[in-house]
């Protein structure tokens, strides 16, 4: 597989609680539904729910809410979500490093992804972006390398947590440049950006959306991109093989899961009605303005890729003997 670095990582959760009855589940055309979101407000997963609730909501005539729950490097939401009951009225809103990267990096969770999730549907990819605050004396990634070499440990990068994606894919930009950088993990995308545009870490390896009103503005500075082509939405930022590091692209993903149990006419229509959302010029319209790409993929095709990706994290952990701090 080519270095197609799509997610993140998390810890302890607390043991799963036994799920409810399947058969009580089948009332769940009634309710509100809770878009759980186990990061904090203002990061991708967060603009992808929300872009996702109102439009939901009209399709499925029921309320839907987003609700924040994060911690643990997103193992509290999603454990949350494991332990719900089955009923299709709680659902995850995912991000690909904490559905495959946490699991790579930390065993004990207390919940199984191939086991207790139900794939939903793919909401939409998302190239990382090379991040750096303006006052780092460099306006490409090959000057971030110089620089580097010049100044070993000088530099801190950020990520949203220990195994996180933005940890993982900045760790093995590290090891193809051989530079030295000092890892600074964060609870999440937010207090990162606050951090970040402050000065107190340089560097941010993460998806487009949340800091894309800061490039612009002049505040950060884009590097370089980790997908094989440039995003029309940053059509001057160069690839990482633009910019010296060919082979290696950094692709995360935004999807929604439902507990493992939730009966399949349920999951049916949730999927139909997600995927109707996704399909609207509007969705895709926001969604690429902060880029992000649109793609559908099947309930199958998304369990397929949970666990190739799984399977893909856990060696790239394994051969460079990486651990949660």
């Amino acid at each position: 597989m080519p270095l197609t670095r799509r997610h993140a990582l998390a810890c302890l959760a607390p043991p799963l609680a036994t799920k409810a009855n399947t058969a009580s589940a089948q009332s769940s055309s009634t309710g509100s539904i809770t878009l759980e979101v186990p990061t904090a407000p203002a990061g991708t997963t967060d603009f992808a729910a929300r872009l996702l609730a109102e439009p939901l909501s009209q399709r499925l005539g029921q309320t839907v809410v987003v609700e924040n729950r994060a911690g643990a490097n997103g193992a509290l939401g999603t454990g949350w979500v494991a332990r719900a009951r089955p009923d299709g009225l709680t659902l995850l809103v995912q991000y690909s490093g904490y559905h495959v990267g946490t699991p790579a990096v930390m065993t004990n969770l207390g919940y199984d992804v191939r086991k207790d999730f139900a794939p939903v549907a793919l909401l939409m990819d998302s190239p990382q972006v090379i991040f750096c605050n303006p006052r780092v004396p460099v306006k490409n990634l090959a000057e971030l390398i110089a620089y580097a070499k010049a100044n070993p440990g000088k530099l801190n990068y950020a990520s949203s947590g220990s195994g996180s994606l933005q940890h993982l894919g900045t760790e093995l930009l590290k090891q193809r440049a051989g530079i030295d950088m000092v890892h600074v993990p964060y609870r999440g995308t937010g207090p990162v950006t606050q951090d970040l545009l402050a000065g107190r870490v340089e560097l941010f390896m993460t998806t487009p959306p949340p800091l894309m009103p800061f490039v612009r503005d002049g505040s950060l500075r884009a590097l370089a991109i980790t997908s094989a082509e440039r995003h029309p939405a940053l059509p001057e930022v160069p690839t990482l093989a633009e910019s010296g590091l060919p082979g290696l692209t950094i692709v995360a993903w935004f999807a929604v899961f439902a507990p493992a149990a939730t009966p399949a006419p349920v999951l049916e229509r949730l999927t139909t009605a997600v995927n109707d959302v996704v399909r609207t010029p509007e969705f895709r319209r926001k969604a690429e303005e902060q880029g992000a790409v649109i793609r559908i993929m099947s309930p199958a095709e998304l369990g397929q890729r949970v666990t190739e990706e799984l399977d893909e994290w856990t060696r790239v952990v394994r051969a460079g003997n990486i651990q949660a701090d």
